[in-house]
Formats: C-alpha cells, structure tokens, sequence
C-alpha cells in the first residue's frame, strides 16, 4: 500500500510543478497573441485529451516533464497548418518572447513562494541563523576545537549567510583535507578552527561527519512568514547557484545528482515527516526546476531567452529560425541523455 501512495504522490507532485511551469507559457503565450497547439502535462502516448477552440489540452502516459508546443517552434509545421504569422512566436517583439520563456520558471519560484509562506504561517518557520547549537562528544568539530554558540562567517573563504551555506560547503568540501571555519564566539572574537572530518559507515554508504548541529528557532505569524518565505528562497537559490557552479568544475559528480528515480525514494522519507515536509519538497523541487531552467543553455528556458539577447544586440535580427531549433534539438538529446545517465545512476543506488 505504501509503495501505491508513494508513487501517487510523486506523479502528483511531479504533475503540479509542471503543470505550473507550462501553465506559466501557456499564459503569457496567450496574452501575446501566440497560437497554443497543445497544452501537455506529461509525455508519451495521450490518455486523455481535450480540444479547446485553438488548444488542444492532453494527460500523458509518462509523468515526467510536459510542454507547452506554441506556433513558432516549427515552421515547416506552421506553414502546412497555415497559422498566421502575427501568431506565430516569432512575430512578438522581444519583451513579448522574454515574458513567454521567462514565466515557466517564473511560476515555478512564484508557487515555492507561496508554499514557503503557507509552511511558516501554518506550523512555522525555521530561522537561518548560521549558528552551530550542538556539538557532539568525540566528533571531528569537538576535537578542534568548535564550540555551541559559534556563529560561522566562513568555511574555506566562503562568506556563510545562512544555516543552508553551512550544509552546502560542507557537502562540496575536498574531505581530504582540512576545512577551514572562521567563526565568531560570544565575546565577538574570530577564532579560526580547522577541522578534519571522520569517514564513517553509515547505513552501509561511507560518509564523513563533523559532528555538528544547527536547530534553528521556530518562528510564527505573517511578517515571520513573510521574511521565512524570502529568505529561504534566497538560500535556495544560492545553494543551487553553488551546486551548478560546482558540478561545472568537477567538485560534484554526476551520480550525486538525483532524477525522477531520486526523487521518488526522497518522497517516501518525506511522507513519514508529515505534510509540512512534503510541502517543502514540492518548493525544493520548484526552485530548482525555475533556477535549471534558467541556466543559458540549448533546449531549455534561458537557452531560448539567450537567443532573445542576441537578437536585441544584432538590432533587432534574429538568428534564423532553422538554426536555433537545430541547436535546441541537440541540446534537448544531450538533455535526454543526461537524464538517462542519472536515472541509471538512481537505480544503482537503490541495490
């Protein structure tokens, strides 16, 4: 019965997050005037589908991913469906066509906004104070020397601004050496502690611990809610900023990354956390979904948003439309690939 409730939730919480996302061009899509041919949440075979007076609207067989297929993306297909070229994307001005690319992932950070707030209004929201609370007895953190009440300002010459900076470096840091913490104590000296982590056997996966906490206060009300919302978002955004950044240089690896398969083994450990976690798994997923698909690159977002920048800088020529579908193509099957490597590399993990 489990397995049947996890694999809901997680068609469910996969299914919001694009519907957002997609809902986010189809919306602007319509206010500029672009002809919609059809509305997909899901890919594959159509279960089920719907034509509108322009869209037609469908649910596919697999739950992963969705699109929004707008006139403009396919001219050949265009013509021989004779839509008007004042439909078709690239009749819009720039700003237009920014709008339409932008507000997928738009929506994406607009809904983990609002989920961020709902979470803090309703049971609370956590403070990022990047204090440490807790040492424990005989850890890597006690023996050099870090103390409860040590607020980090850096970890290896990263400026700390929250709790989630803390979690981040010390997740990218080279464990083979020591890391650096420069903290401030209670009587506003900076003390600077040098710590080498344990390698420890943890349910099997070898891990390195320090042997440090930071619980942070609970706090309540709608202006506590208001500053958890965006601070969390910040803090997010910054960690995700960090794992690009470091993906990119070869400090994370590819089978640190999480796909569908990932995913679905998280929403298991979340769903015995309650609905607040729950919750805050659909805003994680958000913004990283808003953020990745901002990154300038072929076949996503701000691939396309790219295309609108250098169209402005020619004075207002675009790039011909064959060649920036070829290229968004290639980046979609390297996408595809990628997305094959780290579903395998999810499954693996899972033995």
């Amino acid at each position: 019965m489990d397995i049947i409730i996890n694999i809901l939730l997680f068609i469910l919480i996969l299914g919001f997050i694009v519907f957002v996302h997609e809902l986010g061009h189809f919306t602007w899509a319509k206010i500029c005037g672009v002809y919609v041919y059809e509305f997909a949440i899901g890919m594959g075979p159509k279960l089920w589908s719907k034509k509108g007076k322009e869209t037609e609207y469908s649910l596919r067989a697999i739950p992963i991913g969705g699109f929004c297929a707008m006139a403009g993306e396919d001219v050949e297909d265009d013509e021989l469906k004779k839509i008007p070229k004042k439909k078709r994307l690239q009749s819009k001005t720039p700003f237009q066509r920014f709008l339409i690319m932008f507000f997928g992932a738009g929506n994406n950070f607009i809904s983990a906004f609002l989920i961020l707030f709902l979470i803090a209004l309703i049971w609370g929201g956590n403070t990022l104070n990047p204090v440490i609370t807790k040492v424990q007895k005989d850890s890597a953190a006690a023996t050099a020397g870090l103390e409860a009440g040590d607020k980090v300002l850096y970890i290896d010459g990263h400026k700390i601004k929250s709790s989630d900076d803390i979690s981040i470096y010390l997740a990218v840091g080279d464990h083979k050496k020591k890391t650096e913490f420069i903290v401030q104590r209670d009587n506003d000296s900076t003390t600077v502690v040098n710590v080498k982590p344990k390698k420890e056997k943890i349910n099997g996966n070898e891990v390195y611990t320090y042997g440090i906490m930071m619980q942070q206060k609970k706090t309540y009300g709608f202006i506590n809610s208001v500053s958890y919302m965006f601070n969390k978002s910040v803090s997010l955004c910054r960690q995700m900023g960090i794992t690009v950044k470091y993906l990119f240089t070869g400090h994370i690896s590819l089978k640190q990354l999480s796909g569908p398969v990932g995913i679905y083994s998280i929403v298991g450990q979340q769903k015995e956390s309650g609905i607040a976690s729950l919750l805050f798994l659909v805003a994680f997923l958000s913004i990283n979904v808003g953020f990745i698909n901002l990154l300038p690159l072929p076949a996503f977002d701000g691939g396309h948003i790219v295309f609108i920048i250098i169209e402005m800088l020619r004075g207002g020529k675009p790039v011909p439309p064959e060649i920036e579908a070829k290229i968004h193509t290639v980046g979609m099957i390297l996408l595809l690939l990628l997305m094959v490597v780290i579903t395998i590399s999810d499954i693996i993990k899972l033995f």
